[in-house]
């Protein structure tokens, strides 16, 4: 079983940084075609904020362009997300997911489809 940790999340002034990370738990991991990151801020839908693939390609919300980094360790099969001039409606949880995750038990090898992390609160003020 196969479960996403996230960390990094916390209460950060306007103008401020943070950075999260999100590393799977479990051993066997052999490969993540697509990581990324999304947001859900009260009283609203989960919305895109950025991915990457396995191959290099980014891709960011246009709300963050500019300010956010992803960027991933393919050694740990972890990402992370570097946020800078935080604003207050950056204020959200933000959950990681893995898109395509493959492990292996030998000769047996299990793919998830997809993953998602159990989310970490950014609260920015104002």
């Amino acid at each position: 079983q196969v479960e996403l940790v996230e960390s990094g999340g916390g209460l950060v002034q306007s103008g401020g940084s943070l950075k999260l990370s999100c590393v799977p738990s479990g051993n066997n991991i052999i490969s993540v075609d697509v990581m990324g990151w999304y947001r859900q801020a009260p009283g609203k839908q989960r919305e895109f904020v950025a991915d990457r693939s396995t191959r290099g390609r980014t891709d960011y919300a246009d709300a963050v362009k500019g300010r956010f980094t992803i960027t991933r360790d393919h050694a740990k099969n972890a990402v992370y997300l570097e946020m800078s001039d935080l604003k207050p409606e950056d204020t959200a949880t933000y959950y990681c997911k893995a898109v395509r995750l493959t492990t292996s038990a030998g000769p047996t090898r299990h793919r998830y489809l997809e993953l998602w992390g159990q989310g970490t609160l950014v609260t920015v003020s104002s």
